[in-house]
C-alpha cells in the first residue's frame, strides 16, 4: 500500500481544482447579470436621491417624487429579501453534518 495515497494533504490538493469556479461552465454572463442587478440597484437609489433633492428645492414634480420613492422602496425590499435568503442558505450549510 502506498503511503502517499493516505495523505490527507495529497487528497486535498487533488480535490482542490474541483472546487474552483470555472467561468466556462458557469453559464453565459452569470456573474455579469449579478453585477448588472447591483448596478441597477445603485442607480435606482441615486435617481431617487436626485429627485428627492429636486423636490426639496421645489424643482421636481411631486408625482415624480412619489414614484421614485416607491421604486426605491421596492428595490430595498428586494435587496433585503435576497440578503435574508443568502443568510438562510448559509445557516443551512452550517447545520449540515460533516
Amino acid at each position: 500500500m502506498d503511503i502517499r495515497s493516505l495523505s490527507a494533504a495529497t487528497g486535498y490538493a487533488a480535490a482542490r481544482p474541483a472546487t474552483k469556479a470555472d467561468p466556462e461552465h458557469a453559464g453565459p454572463g452569470a456573474g455579469g447579470r449579478l453585477k448588472e442587478s447591483f448596478e441597477n440597484f445603485a442607480a435606482t437609489l441615486q435617481q431617487s436621491e436626485q429627485v428627492s433633492m429636486q423636490a426639496m428645492t421645489s424643482n421636481a414634480d411631486p408625482h415624480a417624487l412619489v414614484q421614485a420613492l416607491a421604486q426605491t422602496e421596492l428595490a430595498v425590499e428586494t435587496a433585503v429579501t435576497v440578503r435574508n435568503k443568502v443568510v438562510e442558505a448559509y445557516q443551512e450549510i452550517l447545520r449540515m453534518p460533516v
